[in-house]
């Protein structure tokens, strides 16, 4: 099922209540965004030129410390559905469970595909798709180990769409010669503007020259360059912002097990926890208008992001005790 989080309209429709009425937790978004600078009016006026273009990679290679080949797309998701349309189709394994639109976009494209839950599983696999740190439950996986598993699979792409906290889990630094690996970097969750739409997929030379054929002249608008670029190279911010979300886990863990969840993992933009009902759960918080994620193969488990102010950490306590 297609199902995902962020899905207000949905909540609205069954408990009422404006939009700005919601604390939206149903995502992995921070929500304490990256402030948005001051934009010039080439920004929104002109087409993006390639120097620009090139001025957003080269901060997000230095951000991902690689030299490897950089492609901005319009969030990890637009690299999601292109991928399996690179080659021909065949037989895709997805270390499951994880983010669904990886099997959907396979099977969209024509690939038959197996879900698997352990990283051998994957080999022998034409494609072979791992999110890492996973969502939902946060599970790793080291970089040597997916050096490793690309040589045992036709290509594989790895997810780090929530890897920006954990950059000793990332294995860009080790994809020198690996020409068989793709590497997914979303930048609107952990900088917290997902709607500026906007990501990278790195890789081989022929690999990102296809994707960028693929994905046309202006692959990202010139409001995400100004905004991307700046906040890639802005290491203060990226570290306060670490520490604090490092804190709040601590803080939402501590709630959850006094609310009797158990924690399961997760990672510094979002936890999992196993409830004894999740829609019961799911449903006591919305009555207080917060939204989380639940799963439709899952009875117990829900997801909850974490709030981004005094008020909506009050209204979560209050919610949950």
């Amino acid at each position: 099922m297609r199902d995902h989080g962020g899905n207000i309209d949905g909540a609205r429709s069954l408990f009422g209540g404006a939009p700005e009425d919601w604390i939206d937790l149903s995502t992995g978004i921070n929500r304490v965004p990256y402030p948005i600078p001051a934009l010039s009016p080439d920004a929104w006026q002109a087409l993006p030129t390639q120097a620009a273009l090139a001025s957003l990679v080269d901060a997000a290679k230095r951000t991902y410390r690689c030299e490897t080949n950089i492609l901005p797309v319009a969030g990890a998701q637009a690299a999601i559905q292109l991928i399996p349309r690179l080659f021909q189709i065949g037989h895709a394994r997805v270390l499951s469970p994880t983010y669904n639109e990886h099997a959907a976009c396979l099977l969209g494209a024509g690939w038959t595909v197996e879900e698997v839950d352990t990283v051998d599983g994957l080999v022998g696999a034409d494609l072979a798709i791992l999110v890492n740190p996973n969502n939902p439950d946060g599970r790793e996986t080291s970089p040597q180990r997916l050096v490793d598993l690309a040589q045992k699979v036709g290509h594989l792409v790895v997810d780090e769409s929530f890897a920006d906290a954990r950059p000793d889990l990332s294995v860009v630094p080790f994809m020198t010669g690996v020409d068989n690996l793709f590497v997914l970097r979303s930048f609107g969750k952990f900088y917290g503007l997902a709607g500026l739409r906007l990501g990278f997929v790195l890789g081989s030379a022929d690999s990102i020259a296809t994707l960028s054929a693929m994905s046309g002249p202006w692959p990202v608008s010139g409001v995400a360059i100004e905004i991307g670029r700046k906040a890639l190279l802005d290491d203060t911010w990226a570290q306060d912002t670490v520490a604090r979300l490092r804190q709040e886990v601590s803080q939402i863990d501590r709630m959850a097990t006094a609310a009797g969840w158990t924690v399961i993992g997760g990672t510094e933009l979002f936890r999992l926890y196993d409830t004894p009902n999740a829609q019961d759960a799911q449903s006591k918080l919305a009555q207080n208008h917060i939204w989380s994620r639940i799963f439709p193969w899952s009875h117990g488990l829900i997801r909850l992001g974490l709030p981004g102010t005094v008020q909506e950490w009050t209204r979560l306590r209050e919610a949950m005790s």
